[in-house]
C-alpha cells in the first residue's frame, strides 16, 4: 500500500515532504488538502490531524503530522540512501538543524512568503504591513547570517553530503523570488540554493507544483 501524503502543493512544508518522497523514489499518493477552500478544517482531515493544517502522513493505520517527523519517517524507510544517518551524533546534528529551521528561519521566511504571496493570491489584500516586514527582515538577516556561515564551509548544511536538513531548511527557498527575501548577498545560500535545484527530485517536485498551479 502506497503512503498518503495529505499536502497543499504550494506550501515550501508541502514540497520539503513531497520532494524527499521524490528523493527516495518512494511509492505515495498525493491528497490535496486545499487550505483555500478550508478542507483542513474538515471533520475527517481534523480526526487526523487535530492541528487542522497540513501535511499528514497515512501510511495504512499510522497517521503523522509535523513535516519534520514526516521527513524523518520517509528516511528510516530508505536508511541506506543517508538522508538521516545512522551515527548517532551525525543524526542528532541534522535534527539539531531541522529544529533551528523551525524556530528561526521558516518563521523569518513565513512572514515574507505571508505578506508578498498569501495575502495578494489568495486573500486579496495587496496592501503590505510595513512593520511586519521591518520585523521580518531583522528575524531573516539574524538567520541568514547563521545559515550562510554554515554553508561557506560546508557543500550541504551538515557536511558534504545531502539530508534532511537540506531539505527542511531549502523548501523555503522556492518561494525565495516570489516572497521578496532579502537574500542576495548571501553568497553561499545561493551557491547551495542552486545545488538544490540541480536535484531530480527537486525539479521533479517543482514540476509538480506547478501543474497543480496551472490547474488553478
Amino acid at each position: 500500500m502506497a503512503i498518503e501524503l495529505y499536502v497543499f502543493p504550494p506550501s515550501p512544508r508541502a514540497f520539503r515532504v513531497v520532494s524527499v518522497a521524490n528523493h527516495l523514489d518512494l511509492p505515495y499518493q498525493i491528497r490535496i488538502v486545499d487550505l483555500r477552500k478550508g478542507e483542513q478544517r474538515a471533520p475527517a482531515y481534523a480526526a487526523m490531524n487535530p492541528n487542522m493544517r497540513m501535511p499528514t502522513l497515512k501510511d495504512g493505520d499510522y497517521v503523522l503530522w509535523e513535516s519534520d517527523a514526516i521527513l524523518q519517517y520517509l528516511a528510516l524507510r530508505r536508511p541506506e540512501a543517508g538522508l538521516l544517518p545512522l551515527d548517532e551524533r551525525e543524526r542528532l546534528n541534522v535534527t539539531r538543524w531541522q529544529l533551528w529551521d523551525m524556530a528561526h528561519w521558516d518563521s523569518s521566511c513565513a512572514i515574507f512568503v505571508f505578506e508578498h504571496v498569501i495575502k495578494p493570491l489568495f486573500l486579496g489584500v495587496h496592501e503590505v504591513d510595513a512593520a511586519a516586514i521591518a520585523r521580518g527582515q531583522e528575524n531573516f538577516h539574524r538567520a541568514a547570517r547563521v545559515l550562510d556561515g554554515q554553508l561557506a564551509h560546508n557543500e550541504f548544511v551538515t557536511g558534504p553530503k545531502l539530508t534532511l536538513a537540506d531539505f527542511s531548511i531549502g523548501s523555503a527557498m522556492t518561494m525565495a523570488a516570489m516572497a521578496k527575501y532579502p537574500v542576495q548577498e548571501y553568497r553561499s545560500i545561493e551557491r547551495w540554493t542552486h545545488t538544490l535545484e540541480a536535484l531530480p527530485a527537486w525539479q521533479r517536485t517543482l514540476q509538480q507544483q506547478a501543474e497543480y498551479m496551472a490547474k488553478g
